[in-house]
């Protein structure tokens, strides 16, 4: 209990300190935002090396005045989420990157519960910042779920995307799901060149829009 309390404790560490971070940008940057789980946050990895850092490191080579937040948080789902996105979207966001669902997936909870808790979040940062671009990332359940949930499952974030006309991204472990060499040994958190392909798929659909 310590122990995870102390984990809990560093993880909500890392978001104030990215947050203060952002603070101190010149007003003259943009931000992109990364709201997710353990996949945004590069669970098993150092922050550097999580697929947000890649994508800054992108930015910053290209010359472009956009600076990343990542606030990613390991087994967050789209309920912890939807209470926690207001607390985020206190700072200024001009790019959203949400990435939710795969622990809800995960836990089987009912498709329809987390469209709903999506579209929440996406109201929310269209309420607060209208001129803003939202990027979907879509999730899938494992197959051991059965098919027809899996199915189902799938089928909630191209629909999403299409009725809030929102920028997507299918799948956003495409090329590293079930890849034992991308994947840490829980074949399921992906490994730092799991990563890498993570930075190259959501770069696909970011870059439009810088």
């Amino acid at each position: 209990m310590k122990q995870y309390k102390r984990t809990t404790a560093l993880k909500v560490a890392l978001i104030l300190l990215s947050f203060t971070a952002a603070a101190a940008i010149s007003a003259q940057d943009k931000n992109v935002l990364f709201f997710g789980d353990s996949i945004t946050a590069g669970y098993g990895l150092d922050p550097e090396d999580a697929f947000p850092a890649i994508i800054q490191q992108k930015i910053d080579s290209l010359g472009l005045s956009y600076r990343v937040t990542n606030a990613g948080l390991s087994g967050e789902t789209s309920a912890g989420g939807l209470r926690r996105v207001d607390w985020v979207l206190q700072q200024h966001v001009d790019i959203f990157v949400l990435e939710l669902g795969g622990n809800d997936g995960l836990r089987g909870i009912d498709p329809s519960s987390t469209k709903e808790n999506l579209q929440g979040i996406i109201d929310k940062v269209n309420q607060r910042y209208p001129e803003a671009k939202i990027i979907l990332t879509g999730m899938e359940a494992p197959p051991n779920m059965g098919q027809s949930y899996t199915e189902e499952f799938k089928s909630i974030f191209g629909e999403l995307a299409n009725e809030n006309d929102v920028i997507y991204l299918p799948f956003i472990l495409e090329g590293v799901a079930g890849d034992p060499e991308l994947n840490l040994p829980d074949g399921i958190h992906p490994t730092e060149e799991g990563h890498k392909i993570l930075a190259r798929n959501v770069w696909e659909v970011l870059e439009p829009v810088l």
